[in-house]
């Protein structure tokens, strides 16, 4: 980008120091730059919501017969009076009709590789990084139509689609992206083929290595190697592997995973560039261990007792939490036995974390199974198990947007999300109905989203 100071310095140097010619060259610069400021000020645009129903994103009811006036990306008023639009701004005006305004939803654990390609696709030794971008790309444009406005990617190649996204290149949402998981040794990241040998042994990376999906790491110095990886590349946050899994073939659900040394050097690099570490752990032990080593946010968590959850809401740590169902058709037989005592556990610990009033939120966690995508909204309705609608709309709104500020200046969007409200980012949806006294509204986008803002543009608009 050219700035004033580029074409001054520039013209100055073609000029030579003749002083007349310098000061009259100035003040034709200055009246340039102001021509161009008020012309680019001219041509403001903007969005007026007349006639809403608003829920912010916060408040246990709805705020009857609204206006909402949106000005570049940002809300810029609200009012139950009528809103004078500024002579400068060009304004779209949309007629809700009393339908329901919301903040855009937002999904804190996705994977927009992983959740877009099968397990078939990904062991297929002619998938190309390319091809696994656009379908990854395909299913983030899909996640935007079904109204998620922000997500934050929990693990997998990213950094690019997100540069992508973020350049208008591909409709998708917003992306808080952790990059490449980062895994010990037979660690729930370790995604080698029976073919592929230890690096550190045999000197060569493994294929998901090679493709962004994983750092295997272990001991302090290549722990700290791998975090520091992906904060070059624009991580948002960490994902690190602290216990077993249901979706790996050989890390039982019950191990623990990195010792105290290497999780703490994960949370201190994180912590140097002003962001967390997130873990992925189902038990206790996993668990006590990372809240003492500083990690901030622990994804999963369903095998958790009293105990640990009181460490939890004692030291401010958060609990990002999914409604995980036992089967699916296309998952593998031994994902789906590894689940058991998860999926069993599960109810158990969403009403007991409500209860202790730990820091909850919620995602998804689709993985290998794309069709399963389509589904996204509907996993929205089973929060109402411990929740009310009203509950259920402010957790996947402004409580996720909570957690996803815990990565400060990482955070890759300057602006307040998840609430409707003056100043915030205009991530918007327009509902044909009341989600909160209907919740099962959220799960057909198709038809219930008539609008969908993101950044303040329209990507959808079926309103008659």
């Amino acid at each position: 980008m050219v700035t004033s100071s580029d074409i001054t310095t520039k013209i100055t140097n073609m000029i030579g120091h003749n002083t007349k010619k310098r000061k009259s060259l100035f003040t034709i610069i200055v009246l340039l730059l102001l021509f161009t400021t008020s012309h680019l000020y001219a041509q403001q645009n903007g969005v007026l919501f007349s006639n809403v129903n608003v829920f912010d994103g916060v408040s246990e009811s709805i705020h009857e017969h609204v206006n909402v006036l949106v000005i570049g990306n940002e809300i810029s008023q609200i009012s139950q009076n009528e809103i004078s639009i500024p002579n400068d701004l060009t304004v779209d005006i949309i007629d809700g009709e009393g339908r329901t305004l919301m903040p855009g939803l937002i999904d804190v654990h996705v994977h927009l590789t992983f959740g877009s390609l099968s397990m078939e696709e990904l062991m297929d030794p002619e998938l190309t990084p390319q091809l696994a971008a656009l379908k990854a790309a395909a299913g983030a444009t899909g996640m935007l139509m079904r109204g998620f406005t922000s997500v934050r990617d929990a693990g997998g190649p990213i950094f690019e689609l997100k540069q992508a996204i973020d350049g208008g290149h591909v409709s998708g949402p917003r992306v808080w992206p952790s990059g490449a998981t980062i895994s010990q040794t037979a660690g729930h990241g370790d995604f080698r083929l029976p073919t592929e040998r230890s690096r550190r042994f045999f000197g060569q990376a493994s294929r998901a290595e090679m493709m962004g999906a994983t750092f295997i790491a272990d001991g302090r110095d290549e722990v700290l190697t791998a975090v520091r990886e992906n904060l070059r590349f624009g991580a948002s946050q960490i994902k690190l592997m602290a216990g077993g899994g249901t979706s790996s073939a050989y890390d039982p659900i019950d191990v623990t995973q990195y010792t105290l040394d290497e999780m703490k050097a994960a949370v201190e690099a994180a912590e140097d560039w002003g962001t967390y570490v997130a873990v992925h752990a189902y038990t206790p032990r996993a668990v006590k261990r990372a809240i003492e080593a500083g990690v901030r946010v622990i994804e999963h968590g369903q095998l958790l007792d009293e105990e640990t959850l009181q460490m939890m809401v004692d030291n401010d740590v958060w609990l990002s939490l999914q409604v995980l169902r036992a089967s699916t058709p296309d998952m593998d037989p031994l994902r789906v036995m590894k689940r058991q005592p998860v999926i069993e556990n599960q109810p158990l610990v969403w009403q007991t974390a409500i209860d202790m009033g730990v820091n909850l939120a919620w995602g998804t966690d689709f993985l290998f199974e794309p069709d399963l995508n389509r589904e996204q909204n509907e996993y929205i309705l089973l929060l109402e198990e411990w929740l009310t609608p009203v509950q259920a709309l402010k957790l996947v709104t402004s409580e996720n947007a909570r957690m996803l500020a815990l990565s400060g200046l990482r955070s890759p969007y300057a602006g307040k999300l998840g609430v409707v409200e003056e100043g915030a980012l205009a991530d918007l949806l327009l509902v044909d109905g009341n989600p909160t006294e209907n919740l099962e509204l959220i799960a057909d986008p198709e038809n219930n989203f008539l609008i969908i803002m993101k950044d303040g543009k329209i990507y959808k608009n079926i309103i008659d």
